[in-house]
């Protein structure tokens, strides 16, 4: 299914084939991406779990989101809020608009099944253009404080490792985009 679509860019349902130009790409940047966790993914949207999106930029694979219908870890457990998971544009096609193309068919899918949408975001510099993206998208901090691995850390406690699984969870309320409301 396509999302969205202008002469450069069309945000569309991910092809199992996203996955190996993901590998390569996001390999040629340094990470250390693996083939299996885009196959995962996969196998998780044929059962219904999650919709995966592939940003194309004239004609090439830019970037994806993960978003997961039920949130399952995390202060938003059991909230029946869709959770938006593994958001990235590559690091060549960043700064052209995708990835708030990518955002905005996210967000549109989430309100199918809730009104707010979550995410968590890491808070290491690598982060940094994510975290104020989501803000100026109206994101906010849901008061639970930072998480590390899927477990919340408590005041004073020693978080040696600043990684991916450094986390700060933020939420939106979709219903009063749709609503027309004004903030």
């Amino acid at each position: 299914m396509i999302y969205y679509q202008d002469k450069e860019l069309v945000i569309r349902d991910m092809e199992e084939a996203d996955g190996t130009v993901f590998v390569e790409e996001f390999t040629a940047q340094g990470w250390h991406p693996s083939l299996d966790y885009y196959q995962k993914r996969m196998q998780e949207r044929a059962e219904g779990k999650c919709a995966a999106l592939t940003a194309e930029y004239q004609g090439k694979q830019a970037g994806y989101v993960y978003l997961f219908l039920v949130t399952e870890e995390g202060p938003f457990a059991g909230k029946g809020w869709p959770i938006i998971v593994d958001f990235n544009v590559l690091k060549k096609y960043q700064r052209k608009g995708i990835g708030g193309r990518l955002m905005d068919a996210a967000e549109q899918i989430a309100g199918q099944y809730a009104d707010t949408v979550c995410l968590g975001v890491g808070l290491c510099e690598a982060y940094g253009s994510a975290q104020r993206m989501y803000v100026k998208r109206g994101y906010i901090p849901d008061g639970s404080g930072v998480w590390y691995q899927d477990r919340q850390c408590v005041q004073y406690e020693t978080v040696c490792t600043v990684d991916d699984d450094l986390v700060l969870f933020l939420y939106k309320k979709l219903q009063e985009e749709c609503s027309g409301k004004e903030n």
